[in-house]
């Protein structure tokens, strides 16, 4: 999710505030896990992240705002920047992830979904999808895109038909601003916005199933924007790894305390 204008955000505190309310016993009952960083890596401060995962040993990234959003291939070991495409200036890129030979990304507001091809990053093709996108990710079968609401959309991967939709909850309540995702062991990950967590979510009931707090991974942090965004997992090897908007460091992780 990008940044909003000041009357905005003010209009979406207000509209939330029901829900800040409930906050403490809805993400009471979920267990929560905390973390333990076992490396941490650079990452480019100008990137104002959006999409993130690993594939075949490197970092691909999507980054946002609008004339500066770009689709990266980046060595995650320096963060150096080995490929890159910039989008048109009028789209603001979000989240990106890979099918097959392909990397899909979709943009904020312009109802846009770019297909590129993986090695290339020329792009192959364009869908179209109504709402806002935010977070993308896939599960071996369907892509799964979040648009800040409390809802999970399932799509077609080759028509990006909407196939169906979960609605998260914890506690029995929504959980809204959901963002960056990522598949993680049959698991749904979630960065919430503005939040320093991460949802953990069954992507069969939309529940819950715990928290990863990440409270003091980037204890500085120089304005509202630079929030935690992006989560990346590499399956073969177990590992986790997170960083956020214009944040200086790309952090991987282990998570510690109980699951469930």
């Amino acid at each position: 999710m990008p940044p909003t204008p000041a009357l905005r955000r003010r209009a979406l505190f207000a509209a939330a505030l029901p829900l800040a309310a409930a906050l403490p016993r809805a993400w009471a009952a979920p267990p929560v896990q905390g973390y333990q960083v076992v490396n941490s890596y650079p990452h480019d401060p100008g990137a104002f992240t959006q999409g993130l995962f690993f594939h075949d040993g490197f970092l691909y990234e999507g980054t946002g705002l609008h004339g500066r959003s770009s689709i990266r291939k980046v060595a995650l070991e320096t963060g150096r920047v080995v490929q890159a495409v910039e989008l048109p200036a009028e789209f603001f890129g979000e989240g990106i992830t890979v099918w097959g030979d392909r990397l899909i990304g979709i943009t904020w507001q312009e109802q846009t979904a770019f297909v590129l091809d993986l090695k290339t990053f020329k792009l192959w093709r364009k869908f179209s999808y109504a709402g806002e996108g935010w977070g993308l990710t896939q599960n071996g079968r369907e892509l799964i895109m979040s648009d800040g609401s409390a809802e999970l959309r399932f799509l077609d991967p080759l028509s990006f038909r909407e196939l169906r939709r979960v609605r998260v909850t914890a506690d029995g309540r929504p959980v809204t601003q959901l963002n960056e995702l990522e598949w993680v062991e049959g698991e749904v990950f979630a960065n919430v916005w503005q939040s320093d967590r991460i949802a953990r979510i069954d992507p069969r009931t939309g529940k819950v199933a715990g928290w990863i707090d990440l409270a003091g991974l980037l204890p500085q942090r120089s304005g509202s924007d630079d929030v935690l965004n992006g989560i990346a997992y590499d399956a073969r090897a177990k590992r986790l790894f997170v960083t956020g908007k214009l944040w200086p460091k790309l952090f991987e992780i282990r998570l510690v305390g109980k699951a469930r």
